[in-house]
């Protein structure tokens, strides 16, 4: 079925109608749309009016286009939480009814650094403790993290065993989390960080890097994730001032 006139330029109706498409199932997650020409005239359009439309989609991240190959389907995010709401990624896994696990890569107390003097606002002899954990879901990793807690904050019984940091300092060093800064962008495929994550060449990452502080307003965590995009997704609630 031809795409419709609704007043409207070719190229929204030929957004909204790959959408219905694809939410009624007639298009897959992760499957191959038709090529441009056999698309194009399954819509009644022509193919300048298709590629605005799949241009705009690709930046919606509705669908991937991979030179040479084809055009797909990109698969709905599994996670979304607004970004002004601070929430670990344990609750966040929880929250959709799956499991959440973590595979320690790597734990070390090392010296500070300059920015960890200037972010933690500590001596220059003070000791961190860098944590670098991948966050999975029902077995599947979604998240690659580094964490940094000043040595003197974490508590001495701290285990491996233990899924969130919010909790390990909540709990075992009453140091309860009240907000973060933070920063996201995003990044395309890393060579490491992807792999570990077992990311598809295509797939990119979203980078949040937060510094957290207590009730008293002392900075106590500083975390930088590595989210895959095609897993979470984030959003920002903005009102007029």
């Amino acid at each position: 079925m031809s795409i419709k006139s609704d007043n409207r330029h070719l190229y929204l109706q030929v957004i909204d109608r790959i959408k219905q498409d694809i939410e009624k199932g007639i298009y897959k997650e992760k499957e191959q749309l038709p090529s441009e020409f056999d698309l194009a005239k399954i819509l009644g359009v022509s193919r300048a009016t298709l590629r605005e439309a799949l241009r705009i989609l690709e930046e919606e991240n509705v669908i991937i286009r991979r030179h040479g190959v084809g055009t797909f389907v990109n698969a709905k995010p599994l996670f979304t939480s607004g970004i002004e709401q601070l929430i670990s990624v344990t609750n966040m896994i929880v929250q959709v009814g799956m499991k959440p696990g973590t595979k320690f890569l790597s734990s070390d107390t090392l010296n500070a650094t300059e920015e960890d003097v200037r972010r933690f606002d500590c001596g220059q002899d003070e000791k961190i403790v860098v944590i670098e954990r991948v966050r999975t879901a029902n077995g599947e990793p979604v998240v690659y993290c580094v964490d940094k807690v000043p040595h003197n904050i974490m508590p001495e019984t701290f285990s491996h065993d233990g899924e969130s940091l919010f909790n390990i300092l909540d709990e075992t060093a009453q140091r309860r989390i009240t907000y973060a800064v933070a920063e996201i962008e995003p990044i395309g495929y890393h060579e490491r960080i992807s792999s570990i994550l077992e990311c598809d060449p295509e797939t990119a990452l979203l980078v949040l890097k937060q510094m957290h502080y207590d009730e008293m307003d002392e900075p106590i965590l500083y975390s930088v994730n590595y989210f895959r995009a095609d897993k979470f997704s984030f959003h920002v609630l903005r009102k007029r001032v």
